[in-house]
C-alpha cells in the first residue's frame, strides 16, 4: 500500500488519481500508523517551505516523515523534494527534514526567464535505474517552481535540467527519491516513473 502524506498541501488528489490509473492501492492519510505500515510513501507538495514544515509539525508528521524517508520506499514530489533537505532560501529560519544534503535556492530572475518556472523541460539522466528505469534520457517532464536544488551530493543526483541555471531536479539514494517536476502531470514518462516507484521492492 502507498501512503500519500496529507499535511494540508495541494496536489494530493492528482497524485492519487495517477496511482489509481496505474492500479496501485493508495490512500491519502495523516495517520502515523498507516504511513509507517505502508510499503511506499509519497510526500507531494505545493506551496512554501516554511508553511509546509509548520503544517507537518502541527500534525505531528515531521518525525513520521523522517522515519519513513529512512526506512521506506519514499518519493518527494515538487515541494516534497525540497523538504527532504535541511533548509531553503524561501524560509531561512525553518529546518527541513534533513534527509539529504544540498541547498534549496531561488531561481535567478536576472536571466530573462520567467519565475516561477512553469512548463515542460527535458532532463538529463545521471541515474538510469530505480525510478528512471526504462525512461529515455532527455525525456520531458512538467515543472512548476521558483526554488531549486543545487550542490546535492553527487551520488544522490539522478537527473538535471537547465532553466537559466543547472537544476538538480531529481535525487535517488537507496529507497529515498525526490523529483522537482510533477510526474503525475507528465504524460507517459511521468506515469512510467510512478510505475517504477510502485514496483520498487519493499
Amino acid at each position: 500500500m502507498i501512503a500519500i502524506i496529507d499535511y494540508g498541501a495541494g496536489n494530493l488528489s492528482s497524485v492519487k488519481k495517477a496511482l489509481d490509473f496505474l492500479g496501485a492501492e493508495s490512500e491519502i492519510t495523516m495517520d502515523k500508523d498507516r504511513i509507517l505500515s505502508a510499503s511506499h510513501v509519497i510526500l507531494p507538495g505545493v506551496g512554501s517551505f516554511g508553511d509546509a514544515m509548520k503544517s507537518m509539525e502541527e500534525r505531528g508528521l515531521v518525525e513520521v516523515a523522517r522515519e519513513a524517508g529512512r526506512t521506506k520506499n519514499f518519493l518527494g514530489i515538487c515541494l516534497g523534494l525540497q523538504l527532504l533537505f535541511e533548509s531553503s532560501d524561501e524560509s531561512p529560519d525553518v529546518k527541513g527534514l534533513g534527509l539529504l544534503k544540498g541547498n534549496i535556492v531561488t531561481i535567478p530572475k536576472d536571466n530573462g526567464l520567467k519565475v516561477p518556472h512553469i512548463g515542460w523541460n527535458s532532463i538529463e539522466l545521471k541515474q538510469k535505474d530505480g525510478i528512471f528505469k526504462g525512461i529515455e534520457d532527455n525525456s520531458y517532464f512538467y515543472f512548476v517552481h521558483s526554488y531549486y536544488l543545487k550542490d546535492a551530493d553527487e551520488d544522490a543526483v539522478a537527473g538535471t535540467t537547465e532553466y537559466g541555471v543547472s537544476i538538480e531536479c531529481a535525487v535517488q539514494k537507496g529507497k529515498l527519491c525526490g523529483v522537482q517536476f510533477h510526474p503525475e502531470k507528465s504524460s507517459s514518462a511521468g506515469l512510467k516513473l510512478l510505475k517504477n516507484f510502485i514496483e520498487m521492492e519493499a
